[in-house]
């Protein structure tokens, strides 16, 4: 997504803000243990939902990267934490170098910023996740300090400058498994919407070329790991027409990897139609089959279009063995214009994922860390919290995984503020409802999922499960019930979506919490008065 689009909402300007230049440690030990080489069917497999961590590493003021400087918080380890616990299995880092770059003919990187770089890699890589990082906003011409410009007349200093950067993160990474996945840039184009450009599309093709050899020659696990290739502004019709794209050779990877696979992905991004994904206004706020009044949904874009699109990469590379990412992809929170509109955009993000799925692609939900109108935001990053449940569930499951709750696939009133269903029966005796706890936990904070089971032979409509926490935990937030009090005794209550639980079924609820060190799990389970075992 272009920077301009990408800092439009945030709720603090980036000109007023002072950037917080301290220089970081890395506290987080690198994880160099090796891991099977994965076919790219596999890879993709295993790469499941992915989620980005947004403008953090990208924000910028003056030309000098700070996280902070577009208005989000410092990066922590428990949101990345929060964002596995949710089920995202891959995060897509985007980062600028700008002004932390050195003068030629060496263009060395700042240590310190190389070094926070990794500390925000380790979080998430030592989690077990894969990490995605590229080199984003130096390529666009609206960004101050911007260098990568594939129209730029010395293309010669271009390109000796990217080279220099990739050659010092690729060092930096080279001992890191191949949960670890570079992407040579972002949105690279002329800044001009249209067809591409000769000779701009040439020297993108060029700078994937340097990218692919530059990483290769670092040795290590470079010389076999998956790298992601983009085209013309990550456009898909400009990748796979016929307007100038083309493979770079990768004559420099490691003799290991058998001579039929690849090592090579290709990069796209996806937000069709924009009225309704992006266009800051109130007027295309529907999508989809599901869609209750045409005026408020797109003449275009729409399920087929998506299937077209997204067929067209299976059919230019997935045949040929090179998978492809969705690096970004969402729809803005229009829901001050149509309280329904979160579940367009769930359906949206469920209708990519899957198709990308179908068609050999894994994906990674664009998030700019903004809640509120026009924002991408699906968690709060100051209090580590989910904020659009509904979305992730819509993700998560269309990759595969496991949710907290269903996917919206029809117009509903907000979830957090549904009534609970009236309770007409419940189970009956002792051991009629299991519960089986999944608690996550770090410095002072938790998360826990529980899923309830209906033991009993009689459906129930409409229930209250009460716990005990453990001594000084405190509910910070939750999802798929109502919660109070936040301590002590709780009582959780249905929502309007999963008060009914047939004999044998199940429904998953969840809160996060914070603790004073003690992370267990909540005891003496209560559905409906009955004691679960």
């Amino acid at each position: 997504m272009s920077s301009t689009v990408r800092r439009a909402g945030l709720a603090v300007a980036a000109a007023a803000l002072v950037l917080a230049g301290a220089a970081y440690g890395v506290t987080r030990s690198t994880v160099a243990n090796a891991a099977t080489q994965l076919t790219g069917t596999q890879l993709v497999a295993d790469m499941g939902a992915g989620w980005n961590l947004g403008n953090q590493l990208e924000a910028s003021v003056n030309s000098v990267p700070g996280e902070t400087a577009w208005g989000n918080p410092v990066i922590t380890q428990a949101l990345i934490d929060r964002v596995k616990a949710s089920g995202f299995k891959t995060i897509r880092i985007p980062v600028s170098y700008l002004g932390k770059i050195g003068a030629g003919p060496n263009y060395t990187v700042d240590a310190a910023w190389l070094n926070r770089i990794q500390e925000v890699v380790n979080y998430a890589y030592n989690s077990g996740l894969y990490v995605l990082i590229n080199m984003h906003g130096d390529g666009f011409k609206s960004v101050n300090g911007s260098w990568l410009i594939c129209d730029a007349s010395d293309q010669t200093t271009v390109k000796a400058k990217y080279q220099k950067v990739w050659q010092q993160v690729a060092t930096k990474f080279a001992g890191y498994n191949d949960h670890l996945i570079f992407e040579s840039m972002n949105e690279e184009f002329d800044g001009q919407y249209g067809n591409p450009t000769q000779p701009c599309y040439s020297n993108i093709v060029s700078y994937n070329q340097i990218f692919v050899d530059t990483v290769r020659r670092t040795g290590g696990t470079n010389a076999s790991r998956w790298l992601l290739i983009p085209g013309w502004n990550t456009n898909i019709e400009y990748t796979t027409g016929n307007y100038g794209f083309s493979l770079p050779t990768d004559t420099y990877r490691a003799s290991s990897i058998p001579s039929g696979e690849q090592r090579l992905m290709i990069s796209v991004h996806y937000y069709d139609p924009w009225d309704f994904t992006g266009q800051e206004d109130g007027n295309i706020t529907q999508w989809g089959a599901a869609a209750t009044n045409p005026a408020k949904k797109s003449t275009w874009g729409q399920e087929d279009y998506l299937d077209q699109t997204m067929k067209k990469m299976r059919d230019t590379f997935v045949a040929k063995g090179y998978p492809f990412f969705v690096g970004e992809y969402g729809a803005i929170d229009k829901t001050s214009a149509d309280p329904a509109n979160n579940t367009y955009r769930a359906n949206f993000a469920k209708a990519v994922v899957s198709t990308a799925k179908k068609y050999g692609g894994a994906t990674a939900y664009w998030d700019n860390g903004y809640n509120g109108q026009y924002g991408f935001g699906l968690f709060n990053r100051s209090s580590n919290t989910v904020t659009q449940q509904g979305i992730i569930t819509a993700v998560i499951t269309a990759a595969g995984g496991t949710s907290t709750s269903s996917p919206p696939v029809s117009p509903s009133p907000s979830r957090t503020s549904s009534s609970p269903s009236p309770s007409s029966s419940g189970p009956g005796g002792t051991g009629a409802c299991r519960i089986v706890n999944a608690v996550s936990a770090w410095n002072t904070g938790l998360t826990n999922n529980i899923t309830i089971t209906n033991a009993g032979s009689t459906a129930i409509n409409g229930w209250q499960l009460v716990f005990t926490l453990p001594s000084g935990q405190t509910i910070t937030g939750g999802w798929s019930a109502t919660y109070s009090p936040a301590s002590g005794t709780v009582t959780a209550t249905n929502v309007s979506y999963n008060g009914s639980l047939p004999a044998g079924g199940s429904t998953t609820i969840g809160y996060q919490a914070t603790h004073t060190g003690n992370a267990a799990a909540p005891t003496g389970f209560k559905l409906n008065g009955a004691s679960c075992s």
